[in-house]
């Protein structure tokens, strides 16, 4: 059964000025898109789902690409955008929003560096090993340019977000303990130029390999 939190809101095309007040006032905004599709500039951007330390849920569906309250708050210098795999959320973002997003953190990357006992790095085991919940990734591949977004779905856009500030605070403290954290914050400041490369056509090349 689909579990849709009581807190959660579906906007289309931006946020209304109640959200935009509350978030641009968080420490944490949990982000994750849902595209078309894994080619950034031929997949189009349909939703962009957040979620703050409160538990506060948003659901946008992006159709003008307008969206000036979203913009704002996912550009404030002042709340922490957390993603799962950041690089290609802030790539969608940039291409079909104009939006630079800052600053980050990206658990993806937290985890790779923390867990280097483990080659599992995705969302559903990072949510297994650290927060011991079992997450439902049934709905990962549907339509998510709908008119109509179902109960499944929008149950499966909340769980994509509602754990990231959870798993944040843990990696922190496996980065910390490892002398990691610095490295880790350098490596996140950095995601805006990767994200710039993959939009000019890097995408696939190491840019910094011999060959």
């Amino acid at each position: 059964m689909a579990h849709v939190p009581t807190s959660l809101a579906l906007f289309q095309n931006d946020l209304d000025e109640e959200r935009r007040e509350r978030y641009l006032n968080s420490r944490f905004l949990a982000v994750d898109t849902e595209t078309l599709g894994l080619v950034t500039k031929r997949d189009r951007l349909c939703v962009v789902q957040m979620c703050n330390e409160e538990g506060i849920f948003s659901i946008v569906q992006t159709k003008d690409y307008q969206a000036p309250r979203l913009k704002e708050v996912l550009e404030s210098p002042r709340v922490e955008k957390i993603f799962h795999f950041a690089r290609f959320d802030m790539a969608a973002l940039q291409h079909w929003l104009g939006c630079r997003v800052q600053p980050v953190y990206c658990t993806k990357i937290a985890s790779k560096l923390a867990r280097t006992y483990s080659g599992n790095h995705g969302l559903k085991h990072l949510v297994r090993e650290l927060l011991g919940v079992d997450m439902d990734k049934e709905q990962q591949s549907s339509d998510w340019g709908a008119d109509m977004l179902s109960d499944q779905q929008l149950a499966y856009t909340a769980g994509d977000v509602m754990y990231l500030v959870g798993i944040r605070e843990r990696l922190e403290v496996m980065l910390t303990r490892e002398n990691r954290w610095e490295l880790a914050k350098e490596v996140m400041a950095a995601l805006p130029m990767r994200v710039r490369l993959d939009l000019g056509g890097w995408e696939n090349e190491d840019i910094f390999s011999h060959s």
